[in-house]
């Protein structure tokens, strides 16, 4: 008799043994021979030792899948169960960038943000310009996380400037990091919709993907990565170069931000307009204009950034 353990990390085993453990009561009904204990994260099997191998790597092949596409679904398990299964075989849809958690596919899902996903595989600094709502950081949030999950990277750094827009982060409860955490919660959403819970946390513990002010950059160079400046507008001409001269071997910067929406005291002029003139016609840099046509969020967004650029 043959005893194996296999732990399941980084993800939720829930998500792995189905709604009312429908597939784990597969896993077993297909190997009747087997007993298969599951407790929480950990799935133990006893059996004759080439039955319980060929489960363990039915248990991995979920896993590979899970990671890949965010859900199984009995038909994916049956599939799999199949010794003449073939991860390869199975139909890819090229426009998706990441599946995401609960099912989400994330993909382009305007004209500019298709730019930005054809200007990353020719260009190493992309600047994404345009209003609230544009997918500007989603879409590189989800190139970034796609990098990863290809293992083209080994590192997401996400940064923002701090820059309050109204209020003042020194009268906020809290030491620094809760002070911040707050204002960083856009990328955070971000990620969310694109990683198991599991698998992020473990990311941020590890330093995989570091989501800090943009003060934090100063010194650093950035090896195999993807960076992401947001709210470029709110940083000055000195953060901007500080923030893409931190670029190394093998990354990609984004810098993203919406012209229209400076924080900056009236004194300061924006970076990110600055760089905009400064660093135009660079061979490997880009700049990609979002208008309203790739707003999309709440159709009362189109209007409301139509009506303030009528006003202005």
């Amino acid at each position: 008799m043959n005893e194996k353990t296999f732990v399941i990390e980084d993800i939720n085993p829930l998500d792995l043994y189905g709604v009312n453990d429908c597939n784990l009561e597969l896993l077993k009904k297909n190997f009747p021979q087997l007993k298969i204990i599951a407790r929480n994260n950990i799935v133990k099997i006893i059996g004759n030792e080439r039955e319980t191998t060929r489960l363990v790597a039915k248990i991995e092949l979920m896993v590979e899948h899970y990671e890949k596409f965010g859900k199984i679904t009995e038909n994916d398990l049956a599939e799999m169960i199949d010794d003449n299964y073939k991860p390869s075989a199975k139909s890819k849809d090229d426009s998706i960038l990441v599946h995401g958690n609960n099912g989400i596919c994330v993909k382009a899902r305007s004209v500019n943000q298709q730019r930005m996903v054809t200007s990353y595989e020719k260009n190493d600094l992309i600047f994404s310009i345009g209003p609230a709502g544009t997918g500007k950081t989603y879409t590189a949030v989800a190139l970034a996380v796609r990098a990863l999950k290809n293992k083209e990277i080994k590192k997401i750094i996400l940064t923002r400037p701090a820059v309050e827009a109204g209020e003042k982060l020194g009268f906020l409860p809290g030491d620094i990091r809760d002070k911040l955490d707050p204002y960083l919660q856009p990328l955070y959403d971000a990620l969310r919709d694109m990683l198991p819970p599991e698998r992020l946390a473990k990311y941020i513990e590890d330093g995989t993907i570091q989501i800090a002010p943009l003060a934090y950059m100063r010194g650093r160079t950035l090896d195999n990565a993807v960076a992401i400046l947001d709210e470029a507008q709110n940083s000055t001409e000195k953060q901007i170069k500080m923030f893409i001269t931190r670029m190394g071997k093998n990354s990609k910067f984004f810098v993203t931000g919406d012209i229209t929406q400076i924080d900056l005291p009236k004194n300061e002029t924006s970076g990110l307009v600055q760089a905009a003139k400064i660093l135009k016609g660079i061979e490997g840099i880009d700049f990609i204009y979002m208008n309203d046509k790739d707003i999309v969020r709440h159709k009362l967004v189109v209007k409301i950034v139509d009506a303030y650029k009528k006003n202005e």
